[in-house]
């Protein structure tokens, strides 16, 4: 990916992180706490973060208030993207989103698959549109945060990444 960034100047977003766990606290959310810490290191801001249990009304709750504050950009969330039976972040966001952005989950489970060889198919991480919101839905991995991050989310919620990003099309997620 061409990554020409000399001609543009960032914009920073205001990016909402919810964690999904049966056991996480704030003291021992990692993968949570790492989005926070990768999001303002790359120059964007924290809206709000939450932690939330394994339950497709309470995630759906929390990222449905977010959607719908003009304030938030950007919802990412950290858990409950695998196939165990409380494993329901997918279920809980896909009805919320206007549209699905696919090739995040190809790309991560390809970027992964690199890592991790063939449990890269155990990931149903997805991303999407929402009311004008991107949300990008990632396991509750640390390393599997960072890859999304580092290698994805990163580049593409920078408005100096070329030829394209996500930030370019923010004005116009609404239109009709």
């Amino acid at each position: 990916m061409k990554n020409d960034k000399s001609k543009r100047e960032f914009i920073a977003l205001n990016i909402a992180v919810l964690t999904i766990s049966d056991t996480r606290k704030s003291d021992n959310d990692v993968s949570g706490n790492q989005l926070v810490e990768l999001l303002e290191k790359s120059g964007h801001s924290l809206s709000e973060k939450v932690i939330v249990k394994d339950d497709i009304y309470q995630i759906r709750s929390v990222v449905s208030k977010w959607i719908s504050d003009l304030k938030v950009d950007v919802v990412l969330t950290t858990g409950g993207t695998g196939v165990t039976g409380r494993d329901g972040t997918p279920e809980a966001i896909e009805v919320l989103l206007d549209k699905k952005i696919e090739g995040f989950g190809e790309m991560f489970r390809y970027l992964s698959y690199e890592k991790i060889k063939t449990s890269t198919i155990q990931s149903r991480a997805i991303a999407g549109v929402s009311n004008g919101t991107y949300l990008f839905c990632l396991p509750g991995s640390v390393n599997a945060c960072a890859t999304a991050w580092n290698e994805i989310i990163n580049y593409q919620l920078d408005y100096r990444t070329r030829p394209c990003n996500l930030v370019e099309l923010l004005p116009r997620l609404k239109e009709k």
